[in-house]
Formats: structure tokens, sequence, C-alpha cells
């Protein structure tokens, strides 16, 4: 399973440290909140839907993206070395 470091935590925000060894997830989950998550280095995650969908999503460290509350996925390590982002939560 993947670690995770509340780095902040107030009204507005949260912002949390994720950290993947090879083959590791974050395990099912839905997002409450709208985030942007910003990789620490290049590489892929494989997203698993909640239909059971499976997309690659091909990351650039620095290149943060955005996704709208209600996401309902498993997010897994898709490299051959450990992997982190950092996810940015809107409260």
């Amino acid at each position: 399973m993947a670690t995770s470091e509340i780095m902040i935590d107030n009204i507005r925000t949260r912002v949390t440290r994720w950290a993947f060894e090879i083959g590791e997830d974050t395990g099912q989950h839905i997002h409450e909140y709208d985030y942007v998550v910003v990789p620490m280095k290049d590489g892929q995650l494989k997203i698993v839907n909640e239909d059971g969908g499976v997309l690659i999503s091909d990351l650039t460290e620095g290149k943060s993206y955005y996704r709208d509350k209600g996401a309902n996925h498993n997010v897994i390590n898709h490299n051959d070395f450990p992997f982190s982002f950092v996810e940015i939560e809107f409260k």
C-alpha cells in the first residue's frame, strides 16, 4: 500500500505527499474535494476506475494536473522504480 504524509491540513486546503514503491497502490477511493496533483518525477500511474476501466497516465516532473471532486479510482505505481507526487485538495 502506498504511504501518505499529510503536510498541510487547514480549513482551505490539504496537502499530501504520496509515495509508492514498485507496484504499490492507494486502494480504491473517492475524492471528496477538487484537487491538483504535482508529480515529483517523470513516470506512469495506472488508474483503475470504479467500473474497472484502466488508464495509463504519463506524468512529467513538476507538470501539474487538476481533477474535479468525485473521482473514484485506485492509483497504482506503473513504473519499475519508486514514485511520488504531491496532492493538493481544495476544501
